[in-house]
């Protein structure tokens, strides 16, 4: 029998309201680590139309490494989605300018050590939104991207492109929501969620009104915390062209950008979300804390140039086992 007192002690999440600018409050977990000497703490933004809870096992990870971590759904997901969707109009850069800017300060009132971000997707372009986004000491970011059309894999742009930019609005219009649920295709989103996704182009800020933009883009340089930037060679979302338009808009960062394939993890394929699955807990996730708490790449043999387009060349061995050993 297992002596129940050599059993590892079940790290649990307390529900937790983060009080936005705007008056709105966000559904969110609080996952503290029991170590005494903290890393850090990690604010986890999801992916567009998925809820928190994808992230919940990662952030459990966290904090058995000695993180605080912070999940939350963005307003009109998941637990922070109102009764009804029709009418709420809440908007896409509503999720960075108020949803992140209210995690960060949650997050920055409690405790100490360097406050990190993990942004998945769309959460990995949304803190350069965010008046807070200059408390970030961090930030790690997987398969960010705002969504234009042009950067989706060339082999599934057409159905991609049929899919979120041609279904998605007329369906938005005719439901006075996205009801992707219903299809299947990731969750509900509010109608201005959807139609900034569906219109957006290759400049993100010409959604914004004219008088704003110049505002917004000041923001984008003015976040300064380091950023390194994973895509995954099967990705068809967050591709290399998806990630170096957004980090274009971190111009005040350090940007280190990495292509890995799914053989690096020892997987056929990977996808836009499966990293954030736990089948990847002792490898991805053990390389990510390098990052997080130490500030070095895991994969130095797969950076890659920000500007110039690169053949990925799967032969080249990373080095992201020999760095991580020490936590194997």
């Amino acid at each position: 029998m297992i002596d129940e007192a050599a059993r590892p002690r079940e790290i649990l999440s307390k529900p937790v309201a983060i009080a936005c600018r705007d008056g709105l409050s966000l559904h969110g977990h609080l996952w503290e680590s029991a170590a005494p000497d903290k890393a850090g703490r990690v604010v986890i933004n999801p992916a567009t139309g998925v809820p928190a809870r994808f992230y919940h096992r990662y952030a459990r990870f966290l904090a058995a490494h000695g993180f605080d971590a912070l999940t939350y759904d963005y307003r009109g997901i998941g637990l922070s989605r109102p009764e009804t969707l029709r009418g709420c109009g809440y908007r896409w850069r509503d999720w960075g300018a108020l949803d992140f800017d209210a995690a960060v300060r949650f997050l920055d009132g409690r405790g100490d050590g360097p406050l990190l971000v993990v942004g998945h997707s769309i959460g990995g372009f949304l803190p350069g939104l965010a008046d807070s986004g200059t408390r970030v000491t961090r930030m790690l970011t997987v398969g960010a991207q705002f969504a234009w059309w042009g950067d989706y894999a060339r082999s599934q742009r057409l159905k991609l492109f049929w899919k979120w930019h041609l279904a998605m609005p007329v369906l938005t219009a005719l439901c006075g929501y996205f009801p992707g649920r219903r299809l299947g295709w990731l969750e509900d989103l509010p109608a201005g969620v959807a139609n900034e996704w569906s219109f957006r182009g290759p400049r993100f800020e010409r959604s914004h009104p004219r008088a704003s933009r110049a505002v917004v883009l000041a923001r984008m340089r003015a976040f300064s915390a380091p950023i390194l930037a994973v895509t995954v060679s099967d990705d068809d979302l967050g591709t290399l062209a998806a990630a170096r338009r957004t980090l274009h808009y971190y111009a005040g960062a350090e940007r280190t950008l990495v292509h890995i394939s799914p053989a690096d993890c020892g997987r056929d394929a990977i996808g836009h979300f499966n990293l954030f699955h736990d089948m990847h807990a002792s490898g991805f996730w053990l390389d990510t804390i390098l990052w997080l708490r130490d500030g070095i790449n895991p994969w130095p043999n797969r950076r890659v140039n920000l500007e110039v387009p690169i053949q990925f060349d799967p032969s080249t061995p990373p080095s992201a086992r020999i760095l991580g050993k020490p936590y194997y």
